[in-house]
């Protein structure tokens, strides 16, 4: 970038240049550049260019200079050129003199400081199977080779980015792409609402990285935080939980210390526990949700419920799939453990997925709100007072306006 001296002693050119010269000024920061010299100037902003086109030049190019290449190598270079060919082509020959004359993956990423694919992979995988101690050792791994956590999480961020794409729009994902087929298939495993929340938590984890009491600290902090609100199937998952109001009897003579150990918060198998018979009123989803002492999400979950069968150690509930992102963990934990102090045994809650309308205790509500709102509209509207008020003011009611009183 010229100084504005050398501006100012190159406007006079510009104002009266030669019939034979064009002047092309090019440059990455217009806004550096002398109004008096940009107005004077017929300005184009020219688009950067695709990764994939980036990658298809540099191809050809060493092609062309017969230079061994890897093309996940020449993808990495073109996401870190962010557009631009000519740092494209700077990093394509740092790159061919790191690799002492081949251009490899494994070297571009070194020479980088990128993180391998397949970290964020595994990361993935860990989540899927609820396997916290591979994500600590994936955070263990980075740091022994001295990766950027910040490049970690923001590869990660684009990888969720990716992946909720193969989720809503499949055919995007190019054929060529060599994660297409993990792609696919985490895609298949993964809601669309937990690829959303996952991103943001990244985001945010990235972002609080520079707060953290390290950076290993806060990137390891991010995957637990990821892990705490993974998808969670309850189906299988019995939690045996009582109050010291409600102790539990065993039925079997060896098994005296089983309330104690419930109320240490122990599993308890459910042969242990001595069964409560089903009291009147008890298959009364209302009326239980109202009972059962839970807040947020797991509110929430249970209010989003329709009761389809309920046992004596089990509890079928029917959701829509709107609300299906509710099963994440730690609603369904919250909700299993609840019931199970309120019934006073252990209950196993499972969820389906229903597609017809639901007769939930948030419909419930719904409707009754509703029901008072229709109800205010119409005795505002028969108002004598603001009936004559409408006629000579020539006016509207705003019926959003209206908030019943009770």
């Amino acid at each position: 970038m010229l100084s504005n001296s050398a501006f100012n002693a190159m406007l006079k050119t510009l104002e009266e240049p030669p019939e034979h010269v064009k002047f092309i000024l090019a440059t990455t920061d217009p806004q550096k550049i002398p109004v008096t010299v940009l107005s004077r100037c017929l300005q184009f902003n020219l688009k950067q260019m695709p990764a994939l086109a980036i990658t298809k030049h540099l191809g050809q190019i060493l092609q062309a200079e017969e230079i061994p290449f890897e093309a996940p190598a020449l993808t990495l270079v073109a996401r870190s050129a962010s557009g631009s060919m000519r740092d494209a082509l700077s990093l394509l020959d740092q790159a061919i003199a790191h690799g002492a004359g081949r251009v490899e993956e494994v070297l571009v990423r070194s020479m980088l400081g990128t993180v391998d694919q397949d970290y964020l992979f595994s990361i993935l995988d860990a989540l899927r199977g609820g396997d916290a101690s591979t994500l600590l050792q994936v955070a263990a791994d980075l740091e022994v080779r001295s990766l950027s956590f910040s490049s970690a999480l923001q590869e990660l961020g684009a990888l969720l980015t990716r992946l909720q794409v193969a989720q809503c729009v499949p055919v995007a994902i190019d054929d060529d792409d060599p994660d297409r087929g993990r792609l696919l298939q985490l895609a298949a495993v993964f809601s669309p609402e937990f690829v959303q929340l996952a991103y943001q938590i990244v985001n945010v984890g990235r972002n609080e990285l520079s707060t953290a009491p390290d950076e290993y600290a806060g990137f390891v902090m991010t995957l637990l935080r990821l892990h705490a609100f993974r998808p969670s199937t309850v189906a299988d998952v019995l939690v045996a939980v009582t109050q010291k109001s409600r102790p539990v009897v065993s039925a079997h003579p060896l098994l005296v210390g089983a309330p104690d150990v419930a109320l240490r918060g122990e599993p308890v198998a459910a042969a242990q526990l001595a069964a409560k018979p089903l009291a009147s009123g008890e298959s009364d989803w209302h009326q239980i949700v109202a009972s059962l002492p839970l807040s947020g999400l797991a509110r929430e979950l249970a209010q989003n419920c329709e009761l389809r069968k309920l046992g004596e150690t089990e509890c079928l509930l029917r959701l829509s799939p709107s609300q299906g992102h509710l099963q994440m963990k730690p609603g369904p934990d919250k909700l299993q453990q609840a019931l199970s102090e309120y019934f006073g045994r252990a209950m196993k809650v499972r969820f389906e997925l229903a597609q017809n309308e639901l007769d939930t205790p948030a419909e419930t509500v719904g409707r009754q709100r509703q029901e008072r709102q229709d109800h205010a509209v119409a005795s505002i509207a028969q108002d004598t007072f603001i009936r004559d008020a409408i006629e000579s003011l020539d006016a509207s009611i705003v019926e959003s306006s209206i908030k019943p009183i009770a």
